[in-house]
């Protein structure tokens, strides 16, 4: 039966058939090795390590078996076409990126709706009509190669952009005539956790040697180097500007200020923390000057007026502060407090137009003040709603900025902002047919977790929504890595919302939602916490009446993978429906691929024995008992190179071995894409599509459609 777009969802059983083929569901042979490890005394079989070798036969013809296997069950839920073609219909909607103004013309983005990739065009001026200069529609038929980056030249004559094949973080760099619209010879390959900084005539961006072998997506990333490519040269003529073979495991980071006069070098151990250095280029065989050697705490450089930098940083401030560096006098005893650290966090600040934008995190929501460059506050913007500012663009000379807004229930609004006057006009409001945002609405709650902290998390829902015990509920977290999970819209989401359903983010410690003590307790030794924060948000929703165990399904991705695969492993007994996506799942192995060394700030590695004594506690694939599961569909892609998918297949070989319930134990394996970044419009619906369905389907709801 079809209704309206918002109307009540019919709870009855989905499938006959499901049940029955879930309790006949004869998963594929995962052989078992004798491979062991010794971890300080402790022996830890790894009997499925022959999954991480993702180009032998053996691994590719299981990953076969898997999909055959999930998309079986898959084909057999009766709505899964219609809600697809529902999900396909919501995404059909006309989206803007935040405009970039170079050399008088706006650059800006724009998907039409269904697009695999955004559109790159340019204007003089935002109300005449756009001009095209990339599509990335066309590098590929399927839209498997996406536009992963770009960067103009001062003069707007040429743009570098970075492009990934198959969702993979390696790029190569290619460089436009805009002029002349067309790319030149120039073509920079081997590139990975890197932009493209333009001086003059050239640009400076890291890279990696290139890998060797079947190594490309697996193999461990060392040596990170800095390079500058001049324009109409072969990369082999880069200039090495700055490597540090005696520390492999570091990486590094350049930059210039908007007046191209001082390059910045930043170098990480970690995905937080890093050391500093700055070189005049004014000067005549000017040397980097280090004003920070350590990686304790994050130290951002703003911009810079004349001599002076502004820099943004967390060192001895949990909640972020600014400093004034003049590069005269740049000695820490001498910098001087610009900003000072508040209660809130303070996000993130962009010099525009001789001011600073400043965007905090009051109760994980954006807060925007504007202040000169001594400190003093000038307006604080009136935002719609609780909401997220998505970054503002706009150089250090422009009377103007641009910036993004939106919620969990609007879509990405864009803004121009009057630097005279504060005040905000609406560029571009996306408009999504049949759906509308005035009928949901989000509150805020807090829940207490084991040790007694106050948790956040925001419910969104119909405005008319009453506790019933039985609505379907997807919950979602990360906790980890000092990111924030502050509101923002998904279209997908939208199909639970209209069904009566909610959507749940908990901000969980181990994010940066409160500054760094919240992100540091929730690291190493205290990962325990964040899920313990999680399972207590899960069982406040059942608590409170929200939804029940059986209308309960939980979602994370990357480290909320790590999350998910935790929570069920330590509580099978917490929710329905598990969703835990490209996630790091062995603990004791995850730092020997790629980047995930870099991970350690986080985690810890086994190659301690403290750390291997809290890690070997909570690692998913050490720690799949035999137990009665949730309805589980793990989520990966063969191109994940940031975190490798021998993690998911490894867990998948060990929980179905371990589900003793009735409900399936599956994984969907993507091809020809990544960890995320890049993925085309279609896969992005089919992905979706299969999450809900399985959802719904193991609710027993059949979702009304449009």
């Amino acid at each position: 039966m079809m209704c309206g777009i918002f109307g009540a969802c019919k709870q009855q059983t989905a499938n006959s058939n499901a049940e029955a083929i879930e309790s006949k569901l004869i998963y594929p042979e995962s052989r078992m090795d004798t491979v062991s490890d010794n971890y300080f005394g402790t022996k830890i079989d790894d009997p499925y390590r022959w999954l991480e070798d993702d180009h032998s036969a053996e691994t590719m013809d299981w990953v076969k078996s898997q999909n055959k296997l999930t998309f079986s069950v898959l084909d057999k839920i009766p709505f899964r076409n219609d809600l697809r073609k529902h999900i396909e219909t919501l995404f059909d909607y006309t989206k803007f990126g935040t405009p970039e103004k170079k050399s008088g013309n706006y650059f800006v983005f724009k998907n039409n709706g269904l697009q695999n990739q955004d559109v790159l065009y340019r204007t003089k001026n935002l109300n005449d009509s756009l001009q095209l200069v990339l599509d990335p529609n066309t590098f590929s038929k399927d839209g498997t190669v996406a536009l992963s980056g770009h960067s103009f030249s001062k003069n707007g004559k040429y743009m570098a952009y970075l492009i990934s094949e198959g969702g993979s973080d390696w790029n190569k760099i290619i460089v436009k005539d805009l002029d002349q619209n067309k790319d030149l010879t120039d073509t920079v390959h081997w590139v990975k956790f890197s932009g493209a900084s333009w001086k003059e005539d050239g640009f400076y961006y890291s890279r990696y040697p290139e890998p060797k072998g079947t190594g490309t997506l697996s193999a461990k990333n060392e040596n990170h180097s800095v390079y500058f490519h001049k324009l109409g040269t072969k990369q082999s003529s880069d200039a090495l500007i700055y490597s540090d073979p005696k520390n492999p495991l570091r990486n590094s980071y350049a930059s210039l200020t908007d007046d191209e006069r001082f390059l910045i070098l930043s170098s990480s151990e970690s995905t937080s923390g890093n050391s500093l250095a700055i070189k005049d280029l004014s000067k005549k065989n000017g040397v980097f000057q280090w004003l920070v050697r350590t990686f304790e705490s994050d130290y951002n450089v703003i911009g810079n007026s004349g001599d002076t930098l502004f820099i943004h940083t967390n060192h001895e401030s949990p909640n972020w502060k600014v400093f004034a560096v003049s590069m005269n006098a740049s000695s820490p005893d001498k910098w001087i407090p610009v900003l000072t650290e508040s209660k809130d966090v303070l996000q993130s600040v962009n010099l525009i137009g001789g001011k600073l934008i400043a965007v905090y995190m009051h109760n994980a929501t954006s807060l925007v003040k504007i202040f000169d460059l001594n400190g003093k506050e000038l307006n604080e913007l009136q935002l719609p709603e609780l909401g997220t500012i998505g970054g503002f663009s706009g150089e250090q000379n422009d009377t103007e900025a641009f910036y993004s807004f939106s919620s969990f229930v609007r879509p990405n609004t864009i803004y121009r902002l009057d630097l005279t006057s504060y005040t905000s006009t609406l560029q571009y409001a996306s408009e999504i047919k049949g759906y509308n945002p005035d009928l949901y609405t989000t509150e805020q709650v807090w829940c207490k977790s084991k040790d007694g902290t106050q948790v956040p998390m925001f419910i969104t829902h119909k405005k008319d929504f009453k506790k019933e015990s039985k609505a379907p509920c997807l919950l979602y977290a990360y906790g980890g890595f000092d990111i924030s999970l502050t509101p923002s819209f998904a279209v997908s989401r939208l199909p639970i919302l209209e069904n009566n359903g909610l959507f749940v983010v908990a901000n969980l410690r181990g994010g940066g939602e409160f500054g760094k003590n919240w992100h540091e307790a929730g690291t190493k030794e205290r990962k325990q916490n964040v899920f313990d924060d999680f399972a207590a948000a899960a069982d406040f929703l059942v608590a409170e009446k929200y939804t029940d165990r059986d209308h309960l399904a939980i979602q994370g991705g990357s480290n909320g993978g790590l999350l998910i695969g935790a929570t069920i492993t330590q509580r099978p007994d917490i929710c329905k429906i598990a969703f835990p996506a490209v996630g790091v799942l062995d603990m004791l192995r995850y730092h020997k691929f790629t980047i995930g060394w870099a991970w350690a700030t986080d985690y810890g590695t086994s190659e301690s024995k403290e750390g291997f004594d809290y890690l070997v506690k909570y690692s998913p694939v050490h720690n799949a008992k035999p137990a009665s599961y949730p309805a589980t569909m793990i989520t990966t892609a063969d191109h994940d190179d940031r975190v490798v998918p021998a993690h998911s297949f490894k867990f998948a070989a060990a929980m179905q071995k371990a589900q003793q319930g009735p409900l399936p134990m599956l994984i969907r394996i993507d091809v020809s894409a990544g960890h995320g970044a890049g993925k085309p419009t279609s896969k992005r619906i089919d992905e979706a599509a299969d999450i809900l369905s399985f959802m719904f389907s193991q609710m027993k709801i059949t979702p009304t459609l449009k």
